[in-house]
């Protein structure tokens, strides 16, 4: 038990260093993180110089201010296995694998969608943000706006989610789709072969 106690002592101990150093390597001062937290500056301060612990509340609100997994401010014990295994997520039928773990930003997922039943009519919805959309397998109907489309592997789509939109399975088959995210409405830049003259 004492061994235990000595190691999160140790690991809550690196914790100010390590925020120091991500706010100096975004070039941040401790005014603009408390504006983008609504942590005090010194509490902040406290923290970075280690004569405050921090609470799980507080390390959240950092991690997501710097853009960074929670373990990059605490020092996560290092497994064998350095590969990630993402959760699926079913919502509606479909399977949703997270490709990410970042907090905030663009978010990937490859989605599953299981093929329709033959009375299933598209209720498009809006919602906050930008979505991309690049069809792997299988048929995608997507109904945006006014148009209709069925999209083939390799067909990608990007839109503004403000915009109606319903996206589901146009074949007989289960369908696969790689999907980016942006819930604040960041754009996905698709780069585009120059035209030779």
């Amino acid at each position: 038990m004492e061994d235990a106690v000595t190691s999160l002592d140790e690991v809550l101990d690196a914790v100010g260093p390590r925020l120091r150093a991500l706010r100096r390597k975004r070039g941040a001062t401790l005014a603009q993180v408390s504006e983008a937290t609504g942590i005090s500056v010194s509490t902040l301060s406290r923290l970075e110089s280690g004569r405050r612990k921090p609470t799980l509340e507080l390390l959240l609100l950092l991690a997501k201010a710097h853009r960074v997994p929670l373990t990059e401010i605490v020092d996560a014990p290092v497994t064998a296995d350095p590969r990630v295994h993402p959760r699926p997520i079913v919502r509606h039928g479909m399977t949703y694998l997270p490709l990410t773990r970042r907090p905030g930003g663009v978010r990937a997922y490859k989605q599953i969608i299981p093929p329709q039943g033959p009375n299933q009519e598209p209720e498009p919805q809006t919602h906050e943000g930008y979505e991309w959309l690049y069809v792997l397998s299988g048929r995608i109907r997507l109904v945006l706006g006014d148009h209709d489309l069925v999209l083939t592997p390799g067909e990608v789509v990007e839109f503004d989610t403000h915009v109606p939109h319903w996206f589901g399975n146009a074949g007989p088959e289960p369908a696969e789709v790689l999907s980016l995210f942006g819930p604040q409405g960041e754009r996905i830049h698709v780069r585009a072969r120059a035209v030779l003259r």
